[in-house]
């Protein structure tokens, strides 16, 4: 059977690979979804590629073009903490040579572990080496783990390799979406390795944020999939074209306001006070300052908000030294 070609530099969620090429020798890989790109998975990706160095390979990473829960479960599919570009954009950053994106669907899902390497792994992409994570399970059935990919590689002709664990602290991307939900950025910014992102397109708004002396920019997400933390106000640093400003960002539903159940992103960038409107912004968290709270007047939200961006400004330029 002729393997694919395995073209560099693929940019997810496109199928890579192109039928009827040549085998481009040995090849060193691992399989993940991979959202986040956290540092648990950097500590992988480093090891395949030290792996394939080691064996005069390449390394690959195979990952899938969606979350399998959103197959096996809509409803129970987690938000997620990357975009399809933004893990595409982060994995080729690791320096790894190769990427293949597979489309996850039900015929994917039915495979078999044994299957999946003897079809996608061996046949399809000529994988001679399979670097494992110590808690990474795959195929059917979900109760099988590194002892069993093992025995199926020593008969496909797939040597499987044990990854360690980063060594100071264990970190998922369950842990980090926890934290986010929780408010938890800082959390979530050191199991990550940066500080988690989040992208709005800036729409129009009701204009209360420039009555009560804080303009604000309503952000309606860009990527509706990806996470967005807990209610509440945080400092952030917001990138618009090449520069990085400094602000301050409320989620929430304005309860003071009485919003309703209304879902709102609002950020106010200091410093600048010019129109927005069409503009996209990606706020990066830095610190949470407060939940969400109500309060008995606007002049006593005003406040708040003063010392909101007190707090803010210090935080940022804490950061920023």
């Amino acid at each position: 059977m002729n393997k694919e070609t395995i073209p560099p530099k693929v940019t997810a969620p496109s199928l890579a690979g192109r039928a009827g090429g040549e085998s481009v020798g040995s090849i060193v890989c691992t399989i993940g979804f991979f959202d986040g790109v956290h540092r648990g998975h950097e500590c992988l990706i480093q090891q395949v590629k030290e792996e394939a160095e080691r064996r005069g390979a390449r390394s690959l990473l195979v990952t899938f073009d969606r979350h399998p829960r959103s197959v096996f479960d809509p409803a129970s599919a987690p938000a997620l903490l990357t975009s399809a570009e933004e893990k595409a954009t982060l994995l080729r950053a690791t320096g790894v040579d190769d990427i293949f994106v597979l489309p996850f669907d039900r015929a994917m899902a039915a495979l078999t572990a044994k299957e999946f390497m003897q079809q996608m792994l061996s046949e399809r992409l000529g994988v001679t080496a399979l670097v494992i994570g110590y808690d990474h399970h795959f195929g059917r059935p979900q109760g099988e783990g590194f002892e069993d990919y093992a025995a199926y590689g020593r008969e496909l002709g797939i040597d499987v390799v044990l990854a360690h664990e980063l060594a100071d602290e264990h970190v998922s991307s369950s842990a980090i979406r926890r934290a986010l939900e929780a408010g938890d950025v800082a959390t979530a910014a050191r199991l990550l390795g940066r500080p988690y992102t989040w992208t709005g397109r800036v729409v129009h708004g009701h204009a209360i944020g420039r009555r009560l002396g804080f303009p604000t920019a309503n952000l309606e997400a860009v990527e509706p999939e990806k996470l967005l933390p807990a209610k509440g106000a945080y400092a952030v640093s917001i990138s618009h074209h090449s520069s990085v400003l400094k602000g301050m960002v409320n989620i929430g539903q304005r309860p003071t306001l009485d919003n309703g159940n209304n879902l709102s992103v609002e950020a106010h960038l200091f410093d600048i006070d010019h129109d927005l409107y069409g503009e996209t912004l990606t706020l990066a968290f830095v610190e949470r300052l407060r939940p969400e709270q109500r309060f008995d007047s606007e002049a006593a939200l005003a406040e708040q908000l003063r010392r909101d961006e007190q707090a803010a400004r210090q935080c940022l330029d804490n950061k920023s030294r």
